[in-house]
């Protein structure tokens, strides 16, 4: 194994919750780092990642080859993580799974930038009933023909501080009497942390022998869909049941729910996301994995505690102190 050492990276989305965490690992790790968003603006809190003048926010829009051109004039590597859990106005899944992914392969290719990481999803998958699963594989399909060198890696569901997965329920366990069990809870997910993620990408990035190679990354346990609804409600000390919700009726929820998008609101919950929730999310049996980057995975256990309290009745004083 040799390593390349740190030089200008461009991370494409680097500003959502994978990316503050991606650009946190490479300005340790000593990279000056080009943030290539939509909304430079969103991205200021980054500048403390690093020291002065290391992390640059730069507008561009990954749908337009020129601009995506321009974010990797002068760069050593680059990071794709840009991706959408809902379809709204012209952020499509075929916009920014597929057409971006591709724009930004090619990019690379057309200027000798020698390493990228594109950010895909387990379950990505052509034949899939969901139109992000469905897009996703389209994207790799994309990157691999305009960069076969390029690296791929599939999180499973991810957790940490600012996810949209524990903390959607948890927020919604706060205000109904009942959290809805989705198809009857048997989904099986491989829950893996985000900073374990952020990790992976960065020694994917600076890894020679990671060239070419898909890596799908999964927690160290694999938990049903009621046994994370079930640690939502004891870690915010919620007493409320779970009610069943058969596929056919959540998938009708979901489709009046996305109607929220229409005003700019993000919906609780899309069809989409119902069809994904009938297949399960975990690694691959045969799949190189985190153990292949050399790093040990966290549990949810240890950290999802650190954050579900904020939506206890009382918040961090719901506990009174021993007498």
């Amino acid at each position: 194994m040799s390593e390349a050492a740190p030089g200008l990276i461009t991370v494409f989305g680097g500003s959502g919750f994978v990316g503050s965490q991606v650009v946190q690992d490479l300005a340790r790790r000593g990279w000056r780092i080009r943030v290539a968003v939509r909304r430079p603006d969103r991205a200021y809190k980054l500048q403390t990642s690093g020291h002065v003048g290391q992390i640059q926010a730069v507008r561009c829009d990954a749908t337009d080859p020129a601009q995506v051109e321009a974010a990797l004039a002068g760069a050593d590597a680059a990071i794709n993580l840009i991706g959408v859990l809902y379809e709204a106005g012209g952020r499509s899944f075929q916009a920014l799974h597929v057409d971006a992914a591709r724009n930004i392969a090619t990019g690379c290719a057309a200027a000798g930038v020698d390493r990228l990481v594109h950010i895909s999803a387990v379950g990505a998958n052509p034949e899939s009933g969901s139109r992000y699963a469905c897009t996703k594989a389209a994207g790799e399909m994309a990157v691999r023909e305009a960069k076969p060198d390029a690296v791929i890696i599939r999180p499973s569901i991810m957790f940490g501080a600012g996810d949209s997965f524990l903390n959607r329920f948890a927020a919604m366990a706060s205000m109904s009497p009942a959290l809805p069990l989705i198809g009857g809870g048997k989904t099986r997910f491989q829950p893996v942390y985000v900073g374990d993620v952020a990790e992976a990408i960065a020694r994917a990035v600076e890894r020679s022998d990671a060239a070419g190679r898909t890596f799908e990354l999964g927690g160290p346990e694999i938990m049903t869909f009621e046994e994370v609804l079930k640690l939502i409600l004891r870690e915010t000390r919620r007493r409320d049941g779970l009610i069943p919700l058969p596929f056919f009726v959540a998938r009708a929820i979901g489709s009046l729910a996305q109607l929220t998008t229409l005003v700019g609101i993000a919906p609780a919950l899309t069809r989409d996301q119902v069809v994904l929730l009938e297949a399960d999310n975990v690694v691959a049996d045969g799949a190189e994995g985190l153990a292949a980057l050399g790093i040990e995975p966290t549990g949810i256990e240890a950290i999802a505690p650190s954050y579900l309290w904020r939506y206890r009745r009382g918040g961090q004083f719901s506990e009174r102190p021993a007498a």
